[in-house]
This record gives C-alpha cells, sequence and structure tokens, in this order.
C-alpha cells in the first residue's frame, strides 16, 4: 500500500481477482464533504463564496484540504471558516472526528491525524 503513480493509492491487491486503487484527491472529497456535514462550518477552503450558497462544486470540493498518504497511513489538513456564535473547539473537534471517520469507513485506509485551521468567521446574512 504505498504511493505508485502520482497521486493514486493502491488500497488492496489481490492477483486473483486484481487491485483497487484510489486517487488523494478522492480522499481529499470524502474529507471536505464531512467537514461540511458538520454544524457550525460555514466553509471548507478559501472559496467563500462558492460555499455559502450551498455544497461546494464538484471541481472545488478539495480546495483547503491537503491529503498525504503513506504505507496506507493518512494525514489530513483542512481549512474551514466557522459560523459566528458557535464554539470553535467543539466544531473544530467535531470536524476532527468526522473527517476521520469518513476517511477510514470509505476507504479501509488509517488516519492518523486530522490538523484543522480555522481561517476565519462568517457572519450569516439575515433573510
Amino acid at each position: 500500500m504505498g504511493k505508485e503513480e502520482k497521486n493514486i493509492y493502491t488500497l488492496q491487491g489481490d492477483e486473483n481477482i486484481g487491485e483497487v486503487k484510489i486517487a488523494g484527491e478522492v480522499v481529499a472529497s470524502i474529507a471536505a464533504y464531512a467537514a461540511m456535514d458538520v454544524k457550525g462550518v460555514s466553509a471548507v477552503g478559501s472559496n467563500k463564496t462558492q460555499e455559502l450558497i450551498g455544497r461546494p462544486a464538484v471541481k472545488h470540493a478539495t480546495r483547503g484540504v491537503k491529503i498525504d498518504i503513506i504505507e496506507g497511513i493518512v494525514s489530513a489538513s483542512i481549512t474551514i471558516n466557522v459560523l459566528y456564535g458557535h464554539n470553535l473547539v467543539k466544531v473544530t473537534n467535531t470536524v476532527q472526528e468526522k473527517v476521520k471517520s469518513s476517511i477510514e469507513n470509505m476507504t479501509g485506509l488509517t488516519v492518523a491525524d486530522v490538523n484543522v485551521r480555522v481561517a476565519g468567521v462568517d457572519v450569516p446574512e439575515e433573510a
């Protein structure tokens, strides 16, 4: 389970039935969507306009997420914005837990750490 091609990782290989490979960008997408599911997270990455109007667009889903996979061990770094009024410690801890469990459950990889950087606090617009 190592890096074989640029950002392509083998999840499992069996010479009888074949291999299962995953792109690092897929793992980054899992992390981004998991973080966006956390109450209090208003944006992942720096494209606030796209994030504030709803789910991140597919081509921007990994903005603000960095994934390193070495020998099947994942290290994730994610940048988020938090909605004003939410507890930063609670939101960031929940992001760490959700990102870790989502990556592990969906890929079978082991997550060593999830580093969260809060880039800003967003004030929700009143309707």
